[in-house]
């Protein structure tokens, strides 16, 4: 008798965590479902990048690029590549910006739009399809790109933004529709939709344990004994 009582209660326990994380539980199945639909690479538009074949530097290259002081402007790294039939040396400083040089050491004004375009006509499949382009600073970026840096965004037919920046001259993210759908999804999964990036705040833990408390519930009922119902002749 006593075994049956407890196992009515965990029936009516069982029944009101059903009701309060039932819909948590299918958000999250159903969310998972569409984040698991394309390949990561697919959602990330890798796919949509073109390899562009690497062009060794000239033998008589001569890069006269000074580096600033140590106590002004510390380096994290000197890159020199050839671009476009073009040699230009990158400066990535420690504070996250970056400047790009000429070989005599002049240095190499912001990205145009135009450079943009064929930066992405080279480098993106379908890129010579640009529906708009726009010109964002590193404090107002679009929220599909989540970067404090300046870009060009440089938006296709297909409603594919490639951002480009105006400082690196590289393409630095490419978002599909499908990756902004996975990016609202995926706020929906962490249950932030604001900044979509805390995993680990007081509301999606206190459902989360109140989801496996369900079903450990639902565990225990599984070997819940039934009375036989006698079937009268």
């Amino acid at each position: 008798m006593g075994n049956q009582r407890v196992m009515q209660r965990f029936a009516k326990w069982h029944i009101w965590l059903g009701w309060l994380v039932g819909f948590p539980i299918l958000m999250w199945t159903v969310t998972g479902l569409v984040m698991v639909a394309k390949p990561i690479e697919e959602v990330r538009g890798n796919h949509l990048r073109m390899d562009v074949p690497e062009r060794a530097l000239p033998a008589d290259t001569e890069i006269a690029v000074s580096l600033p002081a140590e106590s002004t402007r510390p380096v994290r790294s000197v890159t020199t590549q050839v671009e476009r039939g073009e040699t230009i040396t990158r400066i990535a400083y420690m504070d996250g910006t970056t400047q790009r040089f000429r070989p005599d050491g002049s240095p190499m004004g912001p990205l145009s739009e135009v450079e943009a375009r064929l930066i992405v006509a080279e480098g993106i499949v379908g890129g010579e399809a640009v529906a708009g382009t726009a010109r964002f600073d590193a404090d107002d970026v679009p929220f599909d790109f989540r970067r404090p840096m300046p870009v060009w965004q440089v938006a296709l037919a297909d409603g594919t933004h490639v951002y480009v920046g105006t400082e690196t001259g590289r393409i630095e993210a490419v978002r599909t529709q499908w990756w902004r759908t996975f990016d609202f999804v995926w706020g929906l999964h962490i249950m932030d939709l604001q900044t979509r990036e805390d995993t680990s705040h007081p509301i999606l833990i206190l459902f989360a344990i109140l989801s496996v408390i369900g079903a450990l519930f639902g565990c225990i009922l599984m070997f819940r004994r039934r009375k036989t119902r006698v079937v009268p002749k």
